[in-house]
């Protein structure tokens, strides 16, 4: 059993985060998040696993190494040019002997993995592909299943009267290496556009696997502040997640820090330094009087006295001035200066 991981995209949306750090690496929770799709691969019995690459790979590599720190074993198959899903689990066939488990490099999720594979092998599927309830099936394409759960037709973006299910792929896949054949070699191809639907054309046994626990794509900022709220308060649970941090008896005099942040332990708080249902890297100064609410702050940071951070995200590296006013959305790629007593 092999694990393939799709890290190689931009994450163009997730932008100006992604500039300087590769999105498969951003910290969630102050831990690169690929550690969080390692950690699953585990849960589901995987010890090697390869890391599809192409955008800044190195940095990925010189943070994973050969995964011996995470136990497991990481090989690395790096893209010349952007090669789509299809095409990157192709350009990874020579690791590729036997059944694979394969994730977007985008996707936090909770899911028994150890299930889906049993669901798959029980089934004899060539693909098992996990699917995820949403609440407005309007907005995503469908994936239309038969009641004993093969997988009938995918539907792009339907329209009111066209919805028959509210079902989508959710980025988890069992892949036998027999589909490696339906895969044109060296050039972009699609899983969703290319190869699943030409498995239900050839009549291959296409299987779904319903998802019922947490399941986020991390790939906006708006839903990587979301998934962080989601860990804070417990909705989405994982051994990778921090304790508490810093020392909260140690603290100076008037600083109030409630009990869901996580700090890490190399942070320095001054007087009357308020932070709520937030998380702040390694190595950020906050001086007296700042308040940080329902933000996600990364490491190296200087947050000068009586600044106000609301429902905002902060890259590394940044200073936000005196008195300066982060209005909920706000987005900060690394090195931001933020001058004093201004307001975005």
């Amino acid at each position: 059993m092999k694990g393939l991981i799709l890290a190689g995209g931009k994450g163009t949306r997730l932008r100006p985060l992604t500039i300087n750090t590769p999105k498969p690496v951003v910290p969630v929770a102050n831990s690169p998040f690929l550690l969080y799709q390692i950690d699953l691969m585990r849960s589901g019995g995987i010890q090697e696993i390869i890391l599809s690459l192409s955008y800044q790979p190195r940095k990925i590599e010189d943070l994973l190494k050969d995964g011996s720190d995470y136990g497991v074993w990481i090989r690395y198959a790096v893209e010349g040019t952007p090669l789509g899903t299809g095409g990157a689990f192709k350009n990874a066939e020579e690791h590729i002997d036997s059944t694979s488990v394969v994730f977007n490099g985008d996707v936090l999720t909770s899911v028994d993995l150890a299930a889906v594979i049993a669901h798959h092998r029980e089934k004899r599927a060539v693909a098992t592909i996990v699917l995820t309830p949403v609440e407005n099936p309007s907005a995503y394409g469908l994936v239309e299943t038969t009641p004993d759960g093969w997988i009938q037709r995918f539907i792009e973006k339907p329209g009111p009267d066209e919805v028959t299910c509210n079902t989508i792929n959710a980025g988890i896949y069992v892949l036998e290496p027999s589909v490696l054949s339906y895969i044109p070699k060296d050039e972009p191809y699609s899983f969703e556009r290319g190869l699943f639907p030409t498995l239900l054309e050839r009549k291959e046994p296409v299987l779904s696997f319903i998802l019922d626990q947490y399941w986020i794509d991390i790939g906006t900022p708006q839903k990587y502040l979301e998934v962080h709220h989601d860990i804070l308060s417990r909705k989405f649970m994982s051994p990778r997640v921090p304790g508490r941090g810093l020392e909260r008896s140690l603290l100076p005099g008037g600083v109030v820090v409630d009990e869901k942040s996580i700090i890490d332990s190399d942070v320095t708080i001054r007087d009357h330094v308020r932070i709520e249902n937030s998380v702040i890297g390694k190595n950020c100064k906050i001086d007296e009087g700042a308040h940080i609410l329902d933000s996600v702050i990364w490491s190296g940071n200087a947050i000068d006295a009586d600044a106000r951070i609301t429902k905002s995200i902060v890259g590394k590296g940044c200073y936000i001035g005196r008195s300066a006013i982060l209005r909920p959305g706000v987005v900060l790629g690394d090195k931001t200066v933020v001058t004093d007593f201004s307001t975005l």
